[in-house]
């Protein structure tokens, strides 16, 4: 089938936020002259459910990331989609006695009212919608991916559907990746101590008292405790004076090794309830049920925290967000990367499709511009998160009472490592082998990020020479890794 016979020009699997914007892009680019089909399974009125409890988020995005799509499609969200700004992030450590603050703007969005913005602004583009079908897998000729086949849910008839390019927007267990049967460099399994299993309640509550350390309505509040989120950290995001999405996300393994020690078996949603139940501030919670919240307060799900998959293109195929495990390995914040992501594939599709050319090599290019606007931080952040997830208490307490400079702070608002250089500087007052050990730690991890991040900006320009930049990356990494643990 050549490629003017396809019945689509872009077939966008998935119609979740990343998906949507992936299309809105595509359409911008083209000056909408492309024949542009989403795919979701859902019904128009609740696009992009992850699962049956909702759409399952912290729901927090920097201004910086909203600001790069507007700036380069025209995509503009205001209230009510975006529900409650915010000035900035403040983390605090297990004792709560240092708290250190990420100044930076952002926005509280509300991820059952955006579906349907990105809906309207999708139609006003001429893209067309198919809702309700469940894509089951690729369609390949010729180790070329040709188009998508699924079931309609409505008459559960076979859906089958030819493009020049599909895009993958179908999240962190994305059947169409896993199940990926032709040759690629694309990897199609992530190991299971790269998720982290996450919940959180959507609650309206009554103020009980006051302590910022527990919520505050201008920040986001993160709580890094090993004994509360074994591996990870809670949250507590504000979506207005008397409303919070509150919740907790932990590494599987470390949580298991904690009921062990404990005694106990408890799963998630009792990790957070007690997450819940300690915070001071929030009285009475209840699940929030109005309009813009009804059949989204609470569930769970797994978010991907490493480094974005090192290929994300194949012949006539690409992968977008959790798709392509683009969360930050930091914080597992997933919206930022999934719309500079989205924005870029959108555009570079439209050039392969414009070149009469949609093999691996032609859509090399997104690789490589997602890499260079955002891509290359990301590996050392895999490298820090490791580091982070096997500290003591006292030791998170220690560092970032001693260890975190005003320069490192504005890195990590930035998302990119911190330098910890003033480790040199207070070495000989370090009290503590623990401490000691740590301090080595934060040294090596920062040194790691130095060759990974100039390991990236050398990201291949073309297919031929991945698997040696590919090998390079792998032994750098592990090698790190031996050095942590």
């Amino acid at each position: 089938m050549s490629l003017r016979e396809r019945d689509y020009d872009i077939i966008v699997a998935g119609g979740g936020l990343a998906g949507m914007i992936v299309a809105s892009s595509a359409a911008h680019y083209s000056n909408e002259l492309l024949r542009i089909l989403v795919v979701d399974r859902n019904p128009l009125s609740v696009m992009g459910k992850k699962t049956m409890t909702g759409w399952i988020c912290g729901d927090a995005v920097g201004k910086k990331s909203v600001e790069y799509m507007s700036k380069r499609i025209g995509i503009n969200w205001e209230y009510p989609e975006i529900e409650h700004p915010v000035k900035g992030v403040i983390a605090y450590s297990p004792n709560h006695k240092t708290a250190v603050s990420f100044d930076g703007e952002g926005y509280i969005l509300n991820r059952k009212l955006l579906p349907q913005k990105q809906l309207k602004d999708a139609i006003e583009r001429g893209i067309q919608v198919r809702d309700r079908v469940a894509l089951r897998s690729l369609i390949i000729e010729n180790n070329t991916v040709t188009g998508v086949e699924g079931e309609d849910l409505v008459n559960k008839s076979v859906f089958r559907k030819s493009a020049k390019v599909v895009i993958d927007c179908t999240g962190v267990t994305s059947v169409l990746r896993t199940n990926l049967r032709i040759k690629s460099y694309i990897q199609t399994k992530i190991d299971r101590d790269d998720l982290e299993a996450t919940g959180r309640y959507i609650y309206d509550f009554d103020i009980a008292s006051k302590d910022d350390t527990f919520f505050h309505p201008d920040y986001c509040i993160i709580h890094l405790d090993q004994k509360l989120a074994p591996g990870g950290y809670g949250w507590v995001f504000p979506k207005g004076e008397n409303k919070v999405n509150i919740g907790v996300g932990v590494q599987q393994r470390a949580f298991d090794l904690r009921n062990k020690e404990m005694g106990l078996r408890r799963d998630l949603k009792m990790l957070i309830d007690e997450y819940v139940h300690i915070n001071p501030v929030i009285g009475n919670p209840r699940v929030a049920t109005s309009e813009m919240d009804d059949g989204n307060g609470w569930g769970t799900w797994s978010v991907s925290v490493r480094r974005q998959n090192d290929c994300m293109v194949a012949n006539g195929y690409m992968v977008v967000g959790d798709a392509a495990w683009m969360p930050k390995p930091l914080d597992a914040g997933g919206i930022g990367p999934a719309i500079i992501a989205a924005t870029i594939a959108g555009r570079d599709a439209v050039e392969a499709i414009e070149a009469n050319d949609t093999t691996e090599k032609e859509l090399w290019k997104y690789n490589k511009d997602y890499v260079n606007d955002y891509g290359y931080k990301t590996a050392g952040l895999e490298v820090f998160r490791r580091m982070l997830q096997g500290l003591t208490n006292d030791q998170i307490d220690y560092g970032m009472k001693h260890f975190l400079s005003k320069m490192d702070v504005d890195k990590i608002t930035d998302g990119e490592h911190p330098e910890f250089g003033t480790v040199d500087k207070v070495g000989m007052f370090i009290r503590g082998a623990l401490n000691k050990r740590l301090a080595e730690n934060l040294k090596c991890t920062a040194s790691m990020n130095e060759r990974l991040m100039q390991h990236y900006h050398n990201y291949p320009a073309d297919p031929e020479h991945f698997l040696d930049w590919q090998k390079i990356l792998h032994e750098t990494l592990n090698d790190a890794f031996v050095k942590l643990s």
